[in-house]
C-alpha cells in the first residue's frame, strides 16, 4: 500500500508562482499613484532637459549632425563686409573699393527717430526681451493658424541671420538636408545665436550692429550708405518719412524699393507711421503731415568710377593688390582705410587743367582732319581697314560670330544697327557744359567716334619727398580707363635729352662746351651688322653754328644731342636714364637720345625729379599709410631713395632746364601764363618739351622749386596725330596743361606753393655754366625727332 506523504515538492512550486496571496508586509503595501501635476512637471522636466541637451548638441555640432554657430569668438569680431576707404593727405575721402557698399557708424550717429520708426515696426518689446519674445512668436503661431503671415523675429534675431549667415550650406550640417529639420534647426540657431549677442552686446550696439549690416537694396548696405544712397544725406540728417521709408524697406527692398515699386513704397512708409502713432512717437498731427508728405527722393548708387582722381584710385587697387594678398586682407571687404599722397585740391586743378586743354586741342584736331580719318600711315594716307580691326577685338563681335557664323550678312547688320546711347562729348558751350551727350549710334558708328579723340596725362610729383600730388590719367574714366599716367608707355621724344646731358656733365662735360648744328652720320653695328644713322632736325635744317650745349638743349636740337651721344656712348645714357629713375627697358641704339624706347609719364616726371633734388633720386609713391577698420596702422609706405647723379651735375641740369625758358627755347611758351610775378619777389621754372616722330606724342616736363609735373597729350593709337610740328609738338599739346594747373596752383596760397627761386648749390660747381645765349629773333627750332632704326639693340 503507497504511503500518503502530502503535496509534492512540484505542486508546491506551481501552488506559489500561480496563487496570488496578500501577504500583510510594509514593503508589500500598494504605493499611491502620483498626483497629476507631478506627472506634468516630470513631462517639463525631461521636456527642458532634452531642449538643452538638444542646444548643446546644436551649439557643439554633435557628430556634424547640425552644421556651424557662431563661437564667443565669432561674437567678439563679428565679420562684416566692410568697404576699404581712401583719403587724400589733407584727408578728404575720395572713393571706396567693396562687393557690399557698406560703411558702420556708431549709437551716437543714429537719429533718434530712425531708431523709434525701427523698434515699433519690427520689436516693440526690444528693450524688455533677451533675444527672444515669445509673446510675439505666439501670437505670429495664432496668426498663422488664421492664414495670416506675420513675422516673430526680434530684432536681435534679424541681426543673428544677417551677421552670421545661420542658413547658408556651411551652417546646415547633415540633419539640414532633411526637409522641415531644416528651417527647425536655423531657426534654433537664429535663437541661440540671439540669446548669445543679448549677454555679450548692450541694447544700444545690438540695434547698432543691425543699423550696419541689414541690406537696403541697391547694393547699399547699412543705414550710412542707405541715407545716401536714396536721400544724399546724413544718418542724422533723416527726416521723419525717410526714417520710415528706409524702415519700410527691410521687410522687402525689392517689392518696397521706392525706385522700383513707389507706390507700394509710399504704402509701406505710412504703415510704419502708423506702428509710431501707435506706440505713441508720433501725434496724430504730426503723423497725418508725415502721410502727405511727398517721397523725397534723391537716389544715387554709388559707381566705382564716379568721383575724384578716379584713375588714381585704379592705380591704388593694382598697387594694394600683392599687398593685401602677403597680409591676408582683403580690400573689398576688411574695411581698410587708405591714406594717399594725393592733395584733393591739387587734384581738382590738375582735372580741370587736362580738360580745359583738352577740350581746345580737340576742337584743333577735329578742325585739322575735317572730312577725313585721322589714322593714318607714315605718309598721312588713311589706313584700310583701320575700324574693322578693333571691330573684331570686341566680345559683340565674337558674340557675334558665334551666334551667327554661317551668316556674315546679319552680324554686318547688326553691328551697322543704330541704337540709342550716353556718349562723352564736349561740351556744347557754358549754358551746357556736360560731358556726356544722349545720341543714336551703331556699333561701328561709335567705335569710329571715340578713336576720334585726343587723350592726356598729367602728373605732379613732390621731388623732395616723391608724394604724388596729383594725377590726371585720362578725359573720364567711365569712358576711356586707360591711365596715361602709368599704365601707358610711349616714345618720350626729346625730353630724354635731359638724360644725354647729365651723362655728358658726369663724364666731365660742361653747360658751356659746345658742338657744331651740322649733318651727322652715327655707324654703328645692329644685331652684327653694320648700320648708320643720320638724326635730323625738327626744320630740317642745319645752319653751321657752333653752339653751347645749354643752348643747343634749350633750343632741342637733335644733331647735337646726338653727337654728345656719340661722344659719351648710348650705353652710357641708358645708365643713366636708369639711375636717375627710368625703370622701363631702354634699347641701348644711338636714337636712344632722342627719346626712342617707349616710357612711362609717371616714371619720366619723377626722374626729372632727381635733377630738382640735390641728384637723389626719389621713388615716386602715392601711398603712406594703411590702418584696420579698428584705426590701428597695420602698413606705412616709405619711398626708395638713391644718389643716382652728383649735386654738381644736378645743379648744372636744373639751370639747363630753365634754358628753355630763358633763352627763348621750346618750353617759352610758359611765359604765356601768369608764373612770374612783377616785383622783388622772383620765380623760377624750367622744362623740356618733347615730341614723336611722327607727332603722335606730346610731352612737357616742367620743374619748379617744390613741384615737377609731367604732361602727354597723344591718340589712343599711334598712328592718330596731327600731320605737322607747328600743331602736334609737345610745346602746344602738352605743355599748357602744365601752365594752366601751375597758374591755378599759386591762385590758392594755402597749398602752401607759390612762385620761388630753385635752391643754390650745395657744393662748389667747378664747371663752367654761366654762358647763357641772348634770344635771337630767327626761326624758332621744333624739337621733334626723327627716330630710325631704333626697334632693336646693337
Amino acid at each position: 500500500m503507497q504511503e500518503n506523504r502530502g503535496p509534492s515538492n512540484q505542486n508546491i512550486i506551481k501552488r506559489f508562482l500561480f496563487t496570488r496571496r496578500k501577504v500583510n508586509t510594509p514593503d508589500d503595501a500598494p504605493k499611491p499613484r502620483s498626483p497629476w501635476y507631478i506627472k506634468i512637471l516630470k513631462i517639463i522636466g525631461y521636456t527642458i532637459a532634452l531642449g538643452l541637451l538638444y542646444f548643446v548638441a546644436l551649439d557643439l555640432n554633435f557628430l556634424w549632425l547640425f552644421g556651424k554657430s557662431p563661437s564667443i569668438s565669432d561674437l567678439n569680431k563679428p565679420k562684416q563686409n566692410l568697404a576699404s576707404e581712401v583719403y587724400t593727405a589733407d584727408g578728404v575721402m575720395i572713393g571706396r573699393y567693396f562687393t557690399e557698399n557698406r560703411s558702420p557708424i556708431q549709437f551716437k550717429d543714429l537719429n533718434p527717430k530712425m531708431v523709434e520708426a525701427l523698434i515699433c515696426t519690427e520689436d516693440i518689446r526690444f528693450y524688455q526681451h533677451s533675444g527672444i519674445d515669445f509673446k510675439s512668436i505666439g501670437g505670429a503661431l495664432i496668426e498663422t493658424v488664421k492664414g495670416g503671415n506675420r513675422g516673430g523675429s526680434t530684432i536681435t534675431q534679424q541681426l543673428a541671420k544677417n551677421l552670421y549667415r545661420t542658413r547658408t550650406d556651411v551652417s546646415k550640417g547633415l540633419l539640414g538636408n532633411i526637409p522641415g529639420l531644416k528651417t527647425i534647426i536655423a531657426k534654433s540657431k537664429e535663437w541661440l545665436t540671439s540669446l548669445k549677442i543679448e549677454w555679450k552686446y548692450p541694447k544700444n550696439e545690438i540695434l547698432t550692429l543691425y543699423f550696419n549690416t541689414v541690406d537696403f537694396g541697391s547694393n547699399t548696405f547699412g543705414i550710412k550708405i542707405a541715407a545716401r544712397t536714396f536721400f544724399d544725406t546724413t544718418v542724422n540728417g533723416l527726416t521723419v518719412p525717410q526714417s520710415a521709408t528706409l524702415v519700410g524697406l527691410l521687410k522687402a527692398p525689392s517689392s518696397f524699393s521706392p525706385i522700383m515699386n513707389p507706390e507700394k513704397s509710399l504704402w509701406r512708409r505710412n504703415v510704419v507711421l502708423a506702428q509710431m502713432l501707435k506706440y505713441g512717437k508720433l501725434t496724430k498731427e504730426e503723423y497725418t503731415t508725415y502721410c502727405a508728405t511727398p517721397m523725397d527722393l534723391n537716389f544715387h548708387v554709388e559707381q566705382p568710377f564716379e568721383g575724384a582722381a578716379t584713375y588714381f584710385r585704379g592705380v591704388v587697387n593694382n598697387y594694394l593688390k600683392e599687398w593685401c594678398k602677403n597680409n591676408n586682407e582683403d580690400l573689398y571687404t576688411s574695411g581698410l582705410k587708405i591714406y594717399t599722397t594725393l592733395d584733393s585740391r591739387m587734384q581738382t586743378l590738375a582735372e580741370e587743367a587736362l580738360r580745359e586743354h583738352l577740350n581746345v586741342e580737340q576742337r584743333l584736331f577735329n578742325n585739322h582732319w575735317e572730312g577725313k580719318n585721322p589714322w593714318v600711315d607714315a605718309n598721312n594716307k588713311e589706313i584700310p581697314g583701320f575700324i574693322d580691326s578693333f571691330v573684331r577685338q570686341l566680345p559683340y563681335y565674337k558674340y557675334l560670330t558665334n551666334k551667327y557664323k554661317d551668316n556674315p550678312l546679319i552680324i554686318a547688320r547688326m553691328l551697322n544697327h543704330p541704337k540709342k546711347m550716353k556718349v562723352y562729348a564736349l561740351p556744347l558751350d557754358s549754358k551746357h557744359p556736360e560731358y556726356e551727350r544722349e545720341t543714336t549710334f551703331s556699333t561701328i558708328d561709335s567705335l569710329t567716334y571715340y578713336k576720334r579723340f585726343l587723350h592726356g596725362g598729367f602728373v605732379a610729383i613732390n621731388p623732395h619727398t616723391g608724394f604724388v600730388r596729383a594725377w590726371a590719367g585720362g578725359l573720364d574714366y567711365k569712358y576711356f580707363k586707360f591711365d596715361h599716367v602709368k599704365q601707358s608707355k610711349r616714345q618720350p621724344g626729346s625730353t630724354f635729352k635731359a638724360f644725354v646731358y647729365a651723362a655728358a656733365f658726369e663724364k666731365g662735360y660742361s653747360p658751356c662746351d659746345r658742338l657744331t648744328n651740322k649733318p651727322v652720320t652715327i655707324k654703328y653695328k645692329e644685331d652684327g651688322k653694320d648700320m648708320e644713322w643720320n638724326p635730323q632736325n625738327a626744320d630740317r635744317e642745319f645752319d653751321g653754328d657752333s653752339m653751347t650745349f645749354r643752348h643747343a638743349f634749350a633750343m632741342s636740337i637733335n644733331v647735337i644731342a646726338a653727337q654728345v651721344t656719340q661722344l659719351i656712348g648710348w650705353n652710357t645714357v641708358a645708365e643713366y636714364a636708369q639711375k636717375c629713375g627710368i625703370q622701363s627697358k631702354l634699347l641701348a641704339v644711338p636714337s636712344i637720345c632722342l627719346g626712342s624706347s617707349d616710357v612711362s609719364l609717371l616714371e619720366l616726371t619723377g626722374a626729372f625729379g632727381t635733377f630738382i633734388n640735390n641728384g637723389q633720386w626719389v621713388e615716386p609713391i602715392f601711398v603712406t599709410k594703411i590702418t584696420n577698420n579698428e584705426g590701428k596702422v597695420i602698413a606705412e609706405f616709405k619711398p626708395k631713395r638713391r644718389q643716382a647723379i652728383s649735386p654738381e651735375t644736378a645743379f648744372l641740369m636744373t639751370d639747363m632746364l630753365k634754358g628753355g625758358i630763358d633763352e627763348g627755347g621750346t618750353s617759352s611758351n610758359l611765359w604765356a601764363y601768369d608764373l612770374f610775378p612783377y616785383g622783388k619777389k622772383r620765380n623760377e621754372l624750367g622744362g623740356k618739351t618733347g615730341t614723336s616722330s611722327n607727332h603722335s606724342d606730346g610731352w612737357f616736363i616742367g620743374v619748379s622749386k617744390d613741384l615737377v609735373g609731367g604732361a602727354w597729350v597723344g591718340g589712343q593709337e599711334r598712328c592718330i596725330h596731327f600731320r605737322s610740328t607747328e600743331m602736334g609738338e609737345g610745346a602746344k599739346t602738352a605743355l599748357p596743361i602744365f601752365g594752366k594747373f601751375l597758374e591755378k596752383v599759386y591762385r590758392h596760397p594755402e597749398l602752401g606753393i607759390g612762385p620761388a627761386e630753385f635752391p643754390k648749390p650745395t657744393v662748389k660747381i667747378k664747371k663752367q655754366f654761366n654762358c647763357h645765349t641772348a634770344y635771337k629773333s630767327r626761326k624758332k627750332q621744333k624739337d621733334s625727332i626723327e627716330v630710325k632704326d631704333s626697334t632693336t639693340d646693337n
